[in-house]
């Protein structure tokens, strides 16, 4: 039986969500899109194209936490940019029939938003349960997208773009605020190898900042007249600017 604990984004929630309007979409477009409103076939690509962004973007941003926050929001960010661009074809296949999205104050579009999902709660065998998982999660918007009623499945869609939307904003809220707090992995290896050098500077007998007293380090200047010559710069710098040259 394999475990796979490392791949996270099998219990976040928005992935969960992400494939259930991926498998919708896909069912939608085979049901719908036909040689005479889709000749070519490129609104069958692009909204099938757009779903899977979603859902790919989700779980790769969601494997680089560990070694990159600020890829995991620019990944997450993208997947909700692909679900807006999914959510405007379903208005548009709305509209090219003469038909509006679903009012707010529409009994169906409060039924199809008092729908919950459930939480993941997988044990070991993961890839079978989170399927498992996800299909029953689709079955609970049978209501609305198994009927033989595009406008209904398109409705019922585009509102479960806009929750999965808000749920992605709120993702990137969150990761935002860790990566001010805490950092990132890039942050980690800056701030590992500047501790690194003070601690160089210091056994070197270097000299201490005529600012704020600190130990000092070797730079090398990168623009203007110094370009390219070393000097010392102080080891809290942004915070201290204190420099001297080396004799």
């Amino acid at each position: 039986m394999i475990t796979i604990r490392r791949f996270t984004f099998y219990w976040l929630n928005t992935w969960v969500l992400a494939n259930v309007i991926q498998l919708a979409t896909q069912d939608f477009c085979k049901r719908y899109l036909n040689l005479r409103n889709d000749p070519c076939g490129r609104q069958f690509d692009q909204m099938t194209q757009a779903a899977r962004s979603a859902t790919a973007n989700i779980a790769e941003g969601s494997s680089r936490h560990s070694t990159s926050k600020e890829t995991e929001m620019k990944l997450t960010d993208v997947a909700r940019a692909s679900i807006a661009e999914l959510a405007n074809d379903y208005i548009n296949s709305l509209m090219q029939q003469d038909k509006l999205p679903w009012s707010t104050n529409d009994e169906q579009y409060k039924a199809v938003v008092a729908v919950a999902l459930d939480k993941p709660t997988y044990q070991d065998d993961i890839i079978h349960e989170s399927s498992k998982h996800i299909l029953l999660q689709k079955h609970k918007f049978d209501t609305w997208l198994n009927t033989d009623d595009s406008v209904c499945a398109a409705n019922c869609l585009i509102i479960l773009c806009d929750r999965l939307s808000q749920m992605l904003s709120k993702q990137i809220e969150t990761l935002l605020s860790q990566f001010t707090t805490e950092g990132g992995f890039t942050e980690a290896l800056t701030s590992e190898r500047l501790e690194h050098r003070k601690q160089q500077s210091i056994e070197q007998d270097a000299p201490v900042c005529p600012v704020c007293g600190k130990p000092m380090i070797r730079r090398t200047a990168k623009k203007g007249a110094n370009s390219g010559k070393e000097f010392w710069s102080c080891s809290s710098y942004p915070d201290c600017r204190g420099t001297r040259k080396i004799e």
